[in-house]
C-alpha cells in the first residue's frame, strides 16, 4: 500500500533542499575575481597563480618532498626558468561563466607528470611535519573540503583559502620553508600569501 506524503511535509522538504543549494551560491554582492589584466576569471580557465611579493618568487609547481617518489607537493617555484610556475585550472561545480569571490572551487594543474594522479587536483593533507600541506591525491590523511578565493587587504589582489568540510573551519594558504629551502604551500592560521592571477596564455611575467 502506497503512503501519501502530506503536502506540508513535501513543502518543507523542498524548502530545505532549496536552502542547502542556494546557501553555497555566491552572493549577489560578491565581486568577480579578476586577473592582472583586469579581466574576469573564467570558470574552468587556466591561470598562473603568482605571489605578489619579491621579484625572485615565482608561481606554483610540483616537487617531490619527504619520501615521495613522484612530485605530489605543491610548492612555490624558485627556478628562474619557470618563474610563472605551472598553469592551474580554476573551476566551480556551479554552471556559471565567471568566478566570484568566496565561491566553492576546485584547483588542479593543467598538466602533471605521468606518475601523478589524474586529475592533478589540489588536496590538503594533515598530520605532516609542516602542518596541513597542499598536495595532489595519494595520501590517506586527506582533509575533505574546498578552496575559495577571497579578497586581500590590497585592491585587485587575492588570497586562497581552504575550508574543511568537518567543522567548517577555514585557513589561508601560505608558505612553509623546509630545511632544504623548499617553499611548500600549507594551510595556516596566520596570514597567507597575497596573490594575483595571470592567464596561462599570457606572455611575460
Amino acid at each position: 500500500m502506497n503512503t501519501l506524503i502530506p503536502p506540508t511535509t513535501f513543502f518543507f522538504f523542498s524548502f530545505f533542499l532549496l536552502f542547502i543549494f542556494t546557501s553555497n551560491l555566491p552572493s549577489a554582492a560578491a565581486d568577480i575575481v579578476t586577473d592582472r589584466d583586469g579581466d574576469a576569471l573564467r570558470n574552468g580557465g587556466t591561470y598562473h597563480i603568482l605571489p605578489f611579493f619579491g621579484v625572485r618568487d615565482g608561481g606554483v609547481e610540483l616537487a617531490a618532498t619527504g619520501n615521495e617518489t613522484c612530485p605530489l607537493t605543491v610548492v612555490q617555484s624558485s627556478t628562474s626558468q619557470i618563474l610563472r610556475g605551472l598553469p592551474v585550472r580554476i573551476s566551480s561545480p556551479y554552471r556559471i561563466a565567471y568566478i566570484n569571490e568566496g565561491l566553492i572551487l576546485n584547483l588542479a594543474f593543467a598538466s602533471s607528470p605521468s606518475c601523478a594522479p589524474t586529475p592533478p587536483k589540489w588536496t590538503v593533507v594533515k598530520d605532516l611535519p609542516e602542518g596541513q600541506a597542499v598536495k595532489l591525491p595519494g595520501y590517506r590523511s586527506t582533509v575533505s573540503g574546498w578552496f575559495k578565493i577571497e579578497p586581500s587587504s590590497l585592491k585587485y589582489l587575492y588570497k586562497v583559502v581552504f575550508c574543511a568540510r568537518a567543522g567548517g573551519t577555514c585557513g589561508e594558504v601560505g608558505i612553509s620553508v623546509d630545511d632544504e629551502g623548499m617553499s611548500r604551500l600549507v594551510v595556516t592560521e596566520d596570514e597567507g600569501i597575497i596573490i594575483r592571477f595571470m592567464k596561462a596564455s599570457s606572455v611575460g611575467v
